[in-house]
């Protein structure tokens, strides 16, 4: 027979119970870490779905044309050194430029992450401010890593590099740096532009409307003028731009499979919305926020982390 077991003190309980309500559901844990993890690959444009082919595109274009443009500049700089250099070695001239060339194209990510963080069209425009320190971070890294590339080269070949002193020749550096940061800014902006505008015009026109469908009737509207779509019982009921509300009878999850690969994003469990149309994001606290889109407001719910981060880019 087994001995009984002592019984349980009032605040042993209290604190069971306590740990039990903290606990998250089974599942639960593995399924938000999964979320976590999309809305990092959707952020740094390693996702599958359109955005993020479009985001890997322009970075790698915006990397040929870095690696392009910047190596012409310095080709001119060793060909400017050589004829002005005592010796007219072409060695000299070149370790530095190549090492420069090499180390800034090893720090191009650093500009690319803080575009995808604050691109110009972001809001709050307070984020716009992390590109001060980002700027100043890619110029240590590049101006750095020239000098610790000549300094290795010229002892191996049994000379000495002698960078001057530091601070001064960083603040010259720093100022062609942070020209360099701008172009890139510019670039990343004027490539996605340039993307979008692509996908716009290589899309039938077809696939810029929809067909809403109640009985009998069909109402074919544009995506641009419909503005979010919520769950009404076994009905959804479309927000057009011009304030009517049209109902057709669906499923919230099927417009979502496909509308959510024209624009269109889940928020909430009862709502769509059109990211072209967001004018805003409000925080709430407790990471929820309030989606503005003109006169209407829609809730984003916490537990659609992806949503946050694709409407954060659009």
């Amino acid at each position: 027979m087994l001995p009984a077991l002592p019984p349980l003190r009032a605040s042993r309980v209290s604190e069971i119970a306590e740990t039990s309500a903290k606990r998250p559901p089974p599942g639960e844990a593995p399924r938000d870490r999964l979320r976590a993890f999309g809305v990092v690959r959707q952020w740094l444009g390693t996702n599958g779905d359109e955005s993020g082919t479009r985001a890997r595109r322009t970075f790698l274009y915006s990397l040929a044309i870095a690696a392009a443009t910047v190596g012409v500049v310095n080709t001119i700089n060793v060909i400017t050194d050589q004829r002005e250099s005592q010796s007219h070695s072409l060695a000299g001239p070149l370790i530095a430029e190549a090492g420069s060339w090499f180390t800034l194209l090893l720090f191009f990510w650093l500009p690319w992450l803080a575009w995808r963080f604050a691109p110009p069209q972001v809001r709050p425009r307070w984020k716009l401010l992390i590109h001060i320190p980002t700027a100043l971070a890619f110029s240590l890294g590049h101006v750095g890593g020239f000098v610790l590339i000549r300094e290795l080269v010229y002892r191996l070949a049994g000379a000495q590099y002698n960078f001057g002193a530091f601070v001064p020749q960083f603040l010259y550096e720093f100022r062609k740096d942070a020209l360099g940061y701008a172009l890139f800014f510019s670039c990343f902006t004027l490539i996605d532009h340039l993307l979008r505008q692509q996908a716009l015009i290589a899309e039938p026109a077809r696939a810029r409307t929809f067909d809403i469908r109640d009985g009998a009737k069909l109402t074919r509207v544009r995506l641009d003028d419909i503005f979010a779509i919520t769950s009404a019982g076994n009905y959804v009921e479309f927000v057009l731009r011009d304030g009517k509300r049209l109902l057709m009878r669906s499923p919230l999850s099927a417009l979502e499979t496909e509308l959510g690969r024209r624009g269109f994003v889940r928020t909430h469990r009862s709502w769509l919305v059109n990211a072209e149309q967001v004018t805003a994001l409000t925080p709430e606290g407790s990471g929820d926020y309030t989606v503005e889109l003109q006169s209407l407001t829609v809730p984003l719910s916490r537990r659609f982390p992806e949503a946050l981060a694709k409407l954060r880019h659009e």
